[in-house]
């Protein structure tokens, strides 16, 4: 029986490598099929994209999903595809929220509400950095900044580990991260989380205000879930889509997401297809608003 293809736009070990696993993982013991994971990074995941968009659509071929996939539309004038035309939603897996911490360069800043307020009262002087152009991290600041009305510098960075070795260091007053990046820092107490960017609280850091608490309707979260190509057959993405709510609320696999900061994301393909449309047009406001480019 020829296995089931799931391509991951990035190396292997990171946050999306590892959702895929676990959903592979599941999927195999479930429906008594071999399930890999088959990754290929790339120009932000286009390539993985790209790779599923041409594939036949039986079913043997999914795209696990990310923020990337709502934002590039926005970002490149040239893809071969439309993500929204071209990728069937299958699933939701979770939402996981970025924190905005502060370095200690900004030890009396303690919260959302003071980090405002020292940047309006210091305006050009705060560096915030983020971890790619055009990324996640890079919009949320943007609209962070827009929202909260503050003039700061943003810093782009080629991923989190650097970005976070500035921050420690006092190289940097504040940083938009990916939680599961700083949340061992942030424990320790070598940074301050001063707000996550879910609609509400984590569990992972319940003491830590939502940005939300102080800008009505900011949000900023990574997505994960599974595509297909346009075109499968109705009947298989509904099964993968039972199965993948199915992991969701398995004790073991919350447990899992939980470790990683992430949120489950159930729902029916419909409601995966009306977030992803939803989150691509806001995202597409904010890069035209602010002129963001790609690296």
């Amino acid at each position: 029986m020829r296995p089931v293809r799931v391509v991951v736009g990035f190396p292997p070990g990171g946050g999306a490598d590892i959702l895929a696993r676990l959903m592979c993982d599941w999927l195999q013991q479930r429906l008594g099929q071999a399930f890999i994971v088959d990754n290929r990074p790339g120009a932000a995941t286009n390539l993985a994209t790209e790779a599923v968009v041409r594939a036949p659509a039986d079913g043997h071929t999914l795209l696990k999903t990310t923020t990337s996939n709502l934002l590039n539309g926005a970002l490149y004038d040239d893809l071969k595809y439309d993500f929204v035309r071209d990728i069937a939603p299958v699933a939701g897996i979770s939402t996981q929220p970025l924190v905005l911490a502060a370095g200690p360069e900004l030890a009396a800043v303690r919260t959302l509400p003071q980090f405002i307020a020292h940047a309006r009262s210091h305006p050009g002087q705060l560096n915030l950095g983020h971890f790619g152009n055009g990324t996640i991290s890079h919009l949320a600041a943007e609209l962070l900044k827009s929202e909260a009305r503050i003039d700061a510098v943003l810093v782009p960075y080629r991923g989190s580990a650097p970005m976070l070795t500035d921050l420690l260091g006092g190289r940097l007053h504040a940083a938009m991260d990916n939680l599961p990046s700083a949340i061992e820092h942030l424990r320790a107490g070598r940074l301050q989380a001063l707000a996550v960017t879910t609609p509400a609280r984590t569990e992972s850091l319940p003491a830590v205000s939502a940005v939300a608490e102080t800008l009505p309707g900011y949000e900023a979260t990574t997505v994960a879930g599974l595509g297909a190509p346009r075109g499968t057959p109705a009947e298989v993405i509904e099964r993968l889509n039972a199965e993948v709510n199915a992991a969701l609320a398995d004790p073991k696999v919350k447990a899992r997401l939980a470790e990683l900061g992430a949120v489950a994301l159930p729902g029916s393909p419909a409601d995966f297809g009306r977030f992803i449309e939803r989150e691509s047009a806001k995202w597409a406001r904010v890069v035209r608003s602010s002129g963001i480019k790609p690296s």
